[in-house]
């Protein structure tokens, strides 16, 4: 019966409304004082089931709610046949319910249009060699898909042959079209806008990067910051306090009206529904941005950052360096050789800039081993010969000679903002080469709207040499620059920055700066939904560069204000009513109830502003 009655619920509350305008058009016009009671008891009783049952359903669990405030009001305005108090009251109060609902539904816009984008089919090659189309839940991990122009791509994969161009919004927040060809990556409700691509599937359901940032989104809108926990104790004990002193005051006036009043004009729902309106609102945008905020809790602190620390390698710059100088001390194509061989052995940005550089077509031996020198480099034994590759401080604490001409030389290529790679074998330098990565190009604006934000220290850390960290900042117009770091030296710096009174934002790759990441009171990681990244950040730029950080830290900023906005016009609206009451005559239940759902509605509609939230 309970399920029934809650599953027409908005039936009730329709019924209601029009027995409650029957009664009030009965009485102004008609003057049939007979029928317009009738109408009012039917009203109030009608009204009073669902609300009733909640009431019942709070106190089994042992809390006094808003539901219980409620029902009181109804049954004690009903006791002094005040039935056109507790019709209008049990209507308002439902009325309001219903538009709460409806609004809050639009908050969470953002989800429902996520889980829009996910595909329900896959066309899979079958055994015969055809393809055929399948329910997504049909798709294993290593199947051969088809996807064709303008079919959703369902899973996370490689492409094994075709090309085309794939709108990846639904991921990175921007609509830019991405080219995709044999090897490239894809993921799982991206869009192919032109062209066929047969893809691999690698991640299937849930486990793909679009399952994954629907699954964080829904978490993030469902936690609960720290002002809403608070706010939930409170009302813990506000609601029952409401009540006593509802009977005190019958105790002393011996006026049930007065005393329902005060149960009416008493109710925290706008307090209760202010906050977590605001944060769902919030999170909701930034998903339809490409930002995911892993929970209401980080809001705060994010809009409280004051300091920005950088990593270097693909976030200020675009991650991809190059080789742009080179000094060869030996054979030059053997030691490029052993270039090859030991850097293929690395995911290092510099590793691949060498690779790229010398790798093609170039068939080296495999290294019998390999040793990373954490924050240093590498090393590794090839044919029975014991290679270094790294700083050039590595190879002089390794006890290799380095001349004052080949010191003189890297601090040439350094004050050209290069980072230094040097190779050794059998204990003398073969090479020293010069290698830069370019600079984000949209970097500098949005850094730029950061401090507009108001952020006032944009510092970069790196484990780069100082000369070229001190080319990016002068070039970027950064606060402060320091090179030669390792990562133990990042976080005990992210630690200082703490302890001197800063709210530390840290933005890196999610994977290097595990340590710096966990240290900052936000952290912020950069690479296009990775795994890692996701799992160890506060805050995700899916688009992998710093497009929409201006974007987050406004929105957070922007969240955390409409926070505090709901959180004094739910104070002050209960306020108003028990100073009214006090001071005044025309307040009653009726008028109270209305301005309290109306307070509620205020919150809410306050909080979706949020959902439309761009940055100037």
């Amino acid at each position: 019966m309970e399920r029934l009655i809650f599953r027409n619920k908005n039936k009730i509350t329709l019924i209601s409304g029009i027995l409650v305008a029957a009664g009030l058009l009965s009485h102004f016009i008609f003057k049939s004082h007979t029928f317009t009671t009738y109408a009012f008891i039917i009203a109030s009783i009608i009204g009073l089931v669902p609300i009733g049952l909640q009431a019942i359903q709070s106190l089994r669990v042992k809390v006094v709610s808003i539901d219980v405030l409620v029902t009181i009001a109804i049954l004690g305005a009903f006791v002094i046949q005040n039935f056109e108090e507790s019709a209008i009251v049990s209507f308002l109060f439902l009325f309001g319910g219903y538009l709460e609902q409806r609004t809050l539904n639009k908050t969470r816009s953002a989800i429902k249009a996520l889980s829009q984008m996910a595909p329900d089919t896959a066309w899979k090659l079958m055994e015969d060699g055809s393809y055929e189309e399948v329910d997504i839940d049909e798709v294993d991990i290593g199947d051969t898909l088809l996807v064709k122009t303008g079919g959703k791509i369902p899973v996370d994969g490689a492409v094994i042959s075709g090309s085309g161009h794939v709108n990846e919004a639904s991921i990175t927040g921007e609509s830019t079209f991405v080219e995709k060809e044999l090897d490239s990556g894809v993921f799982a409700g991206t869009i192919l806008e032109n062209g066929t691509l047969t893809i691999r599937a690698n991640k299937v359901g849930e486990d793909t990067t679009f399952g994954r940032i629907i699954e964080l989104v829904e978490e993030a809108q469902d936690s609960k910051s720290e002002a809403e926990k608070f706010i939930d104790q409170f009302s813990k004990y506000y609601t029952p306090l409401t009540l006593l002193i509802a009977l005190v005051v019958y105790f002393f006036s011996r006026s049930v009206e007065l005393a329902v009043t005060i149960l009416v004009l008493g109710c925290p729902g706008a307090l209760v529904i202010g906050v977590p309106v605001s944060n769902v609102a919030g999170i909701g945008n930034g998903a339809k941005h490409g930002v995911l905020l892993k929970g209401s809790e980080l809001i705060k602190n994010f809009s409280k950052t004051d300091t920005f620390i950088f990593d270097k390698t693909g976030t200020l710059t675009v991650g991809k360096p190059q080789v742009l100088d080179a000094q060869f001390y030996g054979d030059e194509e053997k030691v490029k050789d052993l270039l090859v061989s030991v850097e293929r052995e690395s995911d290092h940005p510099l590793a691949k800039a060498i690779v790229e550089a010398y790798g093609q077509g170039r068939e080296v031996a495999s290294p019998e081993s390999t040793n990373v020198i954490k924050g240093g480099g590498i090393e590794a034994e090839i044919q029975g010969q014991r290679v270094l590759v790294g700083k050039l401080q590595l190879l002089e604490d390794e006890g290799v000679a380095v001349s004052a001409e080949v010191k003189e030389l890297a601090q040439s290529y350094e004050a050209r903002g290069q980072s230094i790679i040097a190779l050794s074998a059998g204990g003398s330098l073969q090479a020293l080469l010069g290698i830069r990565d370019k600079v984000r190009p949209t970097a500098k604006e949005r850094l730029e709207k950061l401090r507009a934000l108001g952020a006032k220290e944009l510092i970069i850390l790196s484990g780069d040499n100082q000369g070229s960290v001190d080319n990016i900042k002068a070039e970027l117009g950064l606060t402060e620059a320091y090179g030669n770091l390792l990562p133990q030296d990042k976080a005990a710096f992210v630690e200082e920055m703490r302890a001197k009174g800063h709210t530390v934002a840290f933005v890196g790759d999610g994977i290097n700066d595990s340590p710096s990441l966990a240290l900052s009171d936000v952290a912020i990681a950069m690479g296009s939904g990775t795994d890692v990244a996701i799992e160890v950040s506060d805050v995700v730029l899916m688009n992998s560069d710093l497009t929409h950080l201006p974007h987050a830290y406004g929105l957070a900023k922007a969240t955390y204000r409409n926070m505090v906005q709901n959180i004094v016009i739910a104070v002050g609206t209960v306020i108003f009513l028990l100073t009214s009451l006090i001071l005044s005559s025309w307040m009653n239940m009726s008028i109270g109830m209305f301005v309290h759902e109306a307070s509620i509605l205020v919150v809410i509609l306050n909080g979706m502003r949020l959902i439309n939230y761009k940055l100037k």
